[in-house]
């Protein structure tokens, strides 16, 4: 697979929706169904579940078969890099989410077309319905890769070296927290010339992750990912 030139526009079909209610809930933010109780309108929320469920898995397989070359680590941050929430609102700019979401009126007025985390949320509800849409893995799966190919090469390489235990960092003290987060790190199993390290990472006597590595860095900055994991899930980062 080879990625496109970064200033070259994607040029690809929108999925055709053969339900357009389920299009239309993928498009709707609680904010719209919250101004408009009698609507009947459901949001977003249960799609972007599942579409961030399927966008995981898929980022890992088209990973996994396009670096042969690489381990687990590597793989892990750049699949953390190709739908972290940045992304995830470019691509939905790409193909025109921004202008398609249905906001409240106070949403829109404070700029939710433009905002990452909505944005990022539409996305991953669009592709949750899209599978619900088609029932079939191979359209959604198609769809996706042409996405994650016009990312170049030297952007996820770069978004992705970036230290994952100095962005856990940033969150704990954008969160309030004084108290930097604490790493924990023991040697758990392997060969003696190939050991095997598993870190926790704690903040205030509190767990957040943990990871393995073959080196304690390593252990540690996938505890990090592990952390920052969780907190996209709970919708925190």
């Amino acid at each position: 697979m080879q990625l496109t030139n970064p200033t070259k526009e994607i040029q690809m079909t929108l999925p055709e929706f053969n339900n357009q209610k389920l299009l239309r809930q993928a498009l709707t933010h609680r904010s719209y169904v919250n101004e408009n109780p009698t609507s009947r309108e459901e949001d977003n929320e249960r799609l972007e579940f599942l579409g961030d469920a399927l966008l995981t898995f898929l980022s890992g397989e088209y990973l996994y078969q396009r670096h042969p070359e690489m381990g687990e680590d590597q793989l892990t941050r750049r699949r953390s890099a190709l739908v972290d929430e940045k992304q995830l609102a470019r691509f939905a700019k790409e193909i025109d989410l921004d202008l398609k979401m249905r906001l409240g009126k106070g949403a829109y007025r404070e700029g939710g077309i433009t905002n990452p985390n909505l944005l990022s949320s539409t996305f991953e509800a669009y592709i949750g319905a899209y599978y619900l849409d088609t029932q079939d893995m191979d359209k959604v799966r198609k769809f996706v890769w042409q996405l994650f190919e016009s990312v170049p090469e030297n952007v996820v390489e770069t978004r992705s070296s970036v230290d994952s235990k100095n962005r856990f960092q940033e969150w704990v003290q954008a969160s309030g927290d004084t108290t930097p987060p604490k790493y924990v790190t023991i040697q758990a199993g392997g060969a003696p010339h190939a050991p095997e390290f598993l870190a926790k990472v704690f903040v205030a006597e509190k767990p957040y992750g943990e990871g393995k590595g073959k080196s304690k860095k390593d252990a540690e900055k996938n505890a990090a990912e592990d952390a920052l994991a969780k907190l996209k899930k709970r919708g925190l980062i």
